[in-house]
């Protein structure tokens, strides 16, 4: 059977043919898997978490405070929660929180061998004192602008922070995980906190304006000065024009000419009925005038009709009936006297007399008449004055109500400007700017002082550290065999060089057994060595 062919067999032949290099390899990997967590420097993990519920949106306008009435909220989109993770990331926001703790003396990390030997004295022995005193008076002499001297340890502090924090969105959710490593779990307890607190203060900053109170004093001021010359002017333009509320004139005006109007049409309707009337009188006195004996009385009865109630002339209506009864009975008359005779000639006598007092009274109805239509005539030009003189009086009242309405425009837009600082002002300085029903991130859980190192492990080096000793003892034996290409059994003769092997002679040196106890150090060494 060929010895290769069995691999456990040949495993354990190589195994135990290089047990010595097994065991000082496997010994010094344990020894480093020992030493390892002593050496390594402690690192504590501090973890907090934000939660960010809803993004706020004012349903408002600029004039309405921020309150649960007028504002929306909704979800925060992944947007949203990457902005608050680099707002909590910012190099500003943990530079600050450091320079405070660092006031305070609650920050003060342990540097590392390398820092501490070689970095920090070169940072603050060389760097410092060069730029102080070599760099930046050169650029003085040469009219260039100097660099400012830099806190070189609260950069290196920062940029150190910076790696050390985690900072993430919890997949699916509205919540931040912020981790801290540092070795020291107090101060980094109170780095958190400290970061934290900066965060919401730097959030309501950037949500809020700030108006300090010279600000606010002096845009009142500003408000006043320019409110008082506002109402100055407006009131000047009432003075001018002479009213109180010109709109409400201007209705009483157009009530007024809308009436008029009205009466300015049925005076024109009546003065035109009255001139064809007279018109008609006049011609009608000329003809009676003319007129024979014998005619009957005049063609118009002198009738006035108000409200549809018609009042007759009585005067006229007498005399026209006498003038009637005389003309009756001057025809009748006639059939039975001669024209000439005397009762005759009285009867006509007395017909002409009562035929010219008719036309007399007739000639006074129609002087009455056109006196009544001068008067219509008087009263229409008076009407159409009085409705110019309305419009006039209009025309002024809007013109004064154009500019009245500019200057309420411009009035409610101060008013409303004015509105905006003091509530922005107000909210500004309310003592609840982080803690109010407005803030929509809270910390959801605080920072805890951890009682444990997150680093290093024993638990897991040490096992670790062994089993990979182990592995590399093995990988190193097998590289060492592969590259040994001496015969180390007869079988190998036989295979590699097709002779027999007619004698073998066992290796007659025994093994010095440990004459030191298993469990002591002597025998430790002697086991190693051997």
């Amino acid at each position: 059977m060929n010895p290769k062919e069995n691999y456990l067999h040949e495993f354990f032949r190589i195994f135990f043919a290089n047990k010595q290099l097994v065991k000082r390899v496997f010994l010094l990997f344990a020894v480093i898997a020992l030493v390892l967590p002593l050496v390594l420097k402690q690192s504590f993990d501090i973890t907090a978490q934000v939660i960010v519920q809803s993004k706020k949106l004012s349903q408002g306008d600029a004039t309405t405070s921020l309150n649960q009435e007028n504002a929306s909220f909704i979800p925060p989109s992944l947007a949203d929660m990457e902005t608050e993770s680099n707002i909590l990331r910012s190099p500003a926001l943990i530079r600050q929180t450091i320079s405070e703790l660092r006031d305070k003396g609650e920050y003060t990390p342990t540097p590392g061998v390398f820092n501490k030997l070689v970095t920090q004295p070169i940072k603050e022995y060389v760097t410092t004192p060069l730029r102080e005193y070599v760099i930046n008076p050169v650029k003085a002499t040469l009219g260039l602008e100097t660099d400012p001297v830099r806190d070189t340890v609260l950069d290196a502090l920062t940029q150190e922070a910076m790696d050390s924090l985690k900072i993430e969105t919890l997949p699916g959710s509205n919540v931040i995980s912020i981790i801290y490593s540092f070795d020291n779990p107090a101060q980094g307890t109170k780095f958190v906190a400290t970061l934290l607190q900066n965060y919401l203060t730097s959030r309501q900053e950037l949500q809020s304006i700030d108006l300090p109170q010279s600000f606010y004093e002096t845009k009142k001021k500003q408000y006043q000065v320019r409110l008082d010359g506002l109402e100055g002017t407006r009131l000047a333009l009432l003075e001018e024009v002479g009213s109180s509320d010109p709109k409400e004139e201007i209705t009483f005006r157009l009530n007024a000419i809308n009436t008029e109007e009205q009466a300015l049409n049925l005076y024109r309707d009546r003065l035109l009925q009255s001139q064809r009337w007279l018109d008609y009188l006049k011609t009608s006195l000329a003809a009676a005038s003319n007129s024979k004996l014998n005619d009957y009385t005049f063609p118009y009865t002198f009738t006035t009709t108000v409200d549809n109630v018609a009042f007759e002339d009585r005067e006229i209506k007498q005399m026209g009936e006498a003038l009637t009864t005389q003309v009756s009975r001057y025809m009748n008359d006639l059939a039975i006297f001669q024209p000439s005779s005397e009762p005759m000639l009285l009867t006509r006598e007395q017909i002409a007399r009562t035929r010219q007092q008719f036309l007399k009274v007739v000639s006074n109805r129609i002087q009455e008449r056109t006196t009544d239509l001068a008067v219509v005539s008087s009263v229409i030009n008076q009407k159409t004055a009085r409705i110019a003189e309305f419009k006039d009086r209009i025309h002024q009242l809007q013109k004064t109500q154009s500019k009245l309405r500019q200057m309420d425009t411009e009035i409610n837009g101060l008013h409303a400007a004015f509105s905006t600082y003091a509530q922005r002002f107000a909210e500004s300085s309310t003592s609840r700017s982080l803690d109010n029903d407005l803030s929509n991130a809270r910390v959801l859980s605080p920072p805890y002082e951890p009682t444990e190192a997150a680093f290093p492990k024993p638990i897991l080096i040490i096992p670790f550290g062994l089993f990979t000793g182990l592995l590399l003892a093995i990988a190193l034996v097998y590289v060492r065999e592969f590259f040994d290409h001496r015969f180390k059994h007869p079988a190998q003769i036989t295979h590699e060089l097709g002779l027999p092997v007619l004698l073998v002679i066992n290796d007659q040196n025994v093994e010095p057994t440990n004459p030191h106890s298993n469990w002591s150090v002597p025998g430790l060494v002697h086991w190693v060595r051997n």
